[in-house]
């Protein structure tokens, strides 16, 4: 059993309209100009694959694409744009999909989807499974901003936009955290949504991909190649399954 949520047809239906933000060209071409290069000419597959928000733009840049995906909901809107890529429903920690990939990825904070971290200690040992020997892991994940949480603050800002506002809230004993949203409609009114995570930091992470038998390649802060440092808020992690 997953110790994910599960995300129904209604959040699957508007989650492209709600996510517009993460569709955005200079959000979203800069993860694809490093996933494409990672994978070469070889097969890629994506752990949480969504709606096909990084899977449609990089299959059109010619990589084969192949993912999981815990939700059906969510796997049925990629089929509906587009039904040539194929997909697993299934908990990422331990579905299977036939082949050896030059590239496995995870991206947009969809590792910490798993609450647990044995869960994602598994995750990331069924990545290193379905990897070619030679092939990448890339993890893309946030890193909690508690230079940002003074005492006695609850949350945290990680998005503020036009239509939408975003916070985090974290414990930071367990690491479990809850994105709380809330959509403005064009009619005014405001949709609320959570969704329930557990954050990894960066060290733990390393730890988890030695585990699977992956050597590290590099961390930067974000996919233009800004460089990892403390202040950093976010990190895109990339680990190499020795040949």
């Amino acid at each position: 059993m997953s110790s994910s949520d599960v995300w129904d047809a209604a959040t699957a239906a508007g989650y492209d309209r709600e996510a517009a933000f993460m569709f955005a060209p200079d959000v979203l071409d800069p993860a694809v100009d490093v996933l494409a290069a990672l994978a070469g000419d070889g097969p890629a597959l994506e752990l949480a694959i969504g709606t096909g928000r990084v899977a449609i733009p990089l299959s059109d840049r010619g990589v084969p694409v192949s993912g999981i995906e815990l939700s059906q909901p969510m796997a049925d809107e990629l089929h509906r744009k587009r039904p040539d890529i194929p997909v697993v429903v299934g908990d990422m920690a331990t579905a299977t999909v036939d082949g050896a990939f030059a590239l496995v990825y995870v991206v947009w904070n969809s590792l910490g989807n798993v609450r647990t971290q044995a869960g994602q200690v598994a995750t990331v040992a069924n990545a290193a499974r379905h990897l070619a020997p030679g092939g990448h892991l890339v993890v893309e994940l946030s890193v909690p901003a508690l230079r940002r949480f003074p005492p006695g603050q609850t949350a945290v800002p990680f998005h503020v936009g036009a239509h939408h506002v975003g916070f985090d809230t974290l414990d930071l004993a367990t690491q479990q955290g809850t994105s709380h949203h809330y959509w403005r409609r064009d009619d005014g009114t405001v949709r609320y949504a959570a969704s329930n995570f557990r954050y990894v930091w960066p060290a733990e992470l390393d730890l988890m991909a030695q585990l699977a038998g992956l050597e590290f390649v590099r961390r930067t802060e974000d996919w233009r190649g800004a460089p990892f440092d403390s202040d950093s808020e976010s990190a895109v992690s990339v680990w190499r399954k020795p040949a």
